[in-house]
């Protein structure tokens, strides 16, 4: 089968060619670097050309207000070359809960682009993943100084990059879903317990605060972005993933 992964350079998408291509699939990255922009349109018919599955992986450079222009203009672009390609099956990497955190512009798009792809004639699928265990740092480094880190008390359930790209080649190879799958990781953890986890593990001898107002995750409310009842739990476990970082 073959496969054209749309962002197939990045931390997901060079992983999901790799377990497809092993799996004897015709998987096909394609991003900036070889000459495909989702926003102009530019090669984007050719890098659909003859594909029986398309796999969007591409995101916005920011989350703030220009987030939805480009989801918009990415999967308009995307979801019509792939109609006149005659592509079979269409599939996006999205966010558990996301549908659930209106304060978010950047959810808000992530929820445009699900419903622009809900919308379309195509068969597909929707990947929903929790935040993944590459991005603590980054989310530590929002709200964090040289004499402290502040986080809120956010449950989340962090699932390792590898074990994401594995479900989205799972699916991808699969039948579409038309529907949304669920992934999350095997643990739950407030947003400051793992920052503190995070720092003891990297030697850094700062303390956590906990600021319920601090960064994007302020923002929201309950448990809405761990694993619903459906979700597939992977199996790495955090420390286990520090461990080899």
């Amino acid at each position: 089968m073959k496969i054209a992964v749309i962002g197939g350079t990045g931390l997901i998408g060079s992983q999901v060619v790799r377990n497809l291509t092993a799996a004897g699939h015709e998987a096909v990255p394609y991003a900036l670097s070889t000459g495909v922009n989702v926003i102009t349109g530019v090669g984007v018919d050719e890098a659909v050309a003859g594909a029986d599955v398309v796999v969007n992986l591409t995101n916005s450079p920011t989350f703030d207000d220009a987030s939805p222009a480009f989801f918009q203009t990415s999967m308009d672009n995307l979801i019509a070359a792939s109609a006149k390609a005659g592509v079979g099956h269409f599939v996006i990497l999205s966010i558990v809960g996301v549908d659930q955190v209106p304060d978010l512009v950047y959810y808000r798009a992530k929820v445009l682009q699900e419903d622009l792809l809900r919308a379309g004639s195509i068969p597909f699928s929707i990947v929903r993943a929790t935040q993944f265990m590459e991005f603590v740092d980054t989310t530590l480094s929002w709200t964090s100084d040289e004499k402290s880190v502040r986080l809120p008390r956010t449950p989340i359930q962090p699932i390792a990059a590898a074990d994401v790209a594995a479900a989205v080649a799972e699916v991808a190879a699969g039948s579409p879903l038309n529907g949304v799958r669920n992934i999350a990781g095997p643990e739950v953890f407030a947003l400051d317990d793992l920052g503190r986890i995070t720092l003891k593990a990297k030697g850094d001898s700062r303390p956590v605060v906990v600021d319920d107002t601090a960064g994007m995750f302020a923002a929201i409310k309950g448990d809405v972005i761990t694993a619903p009842a459906d979700a597939d739990l992977a199996p790495t476990r955090y420390a286990d993933w520090l461990a080899t970082t």
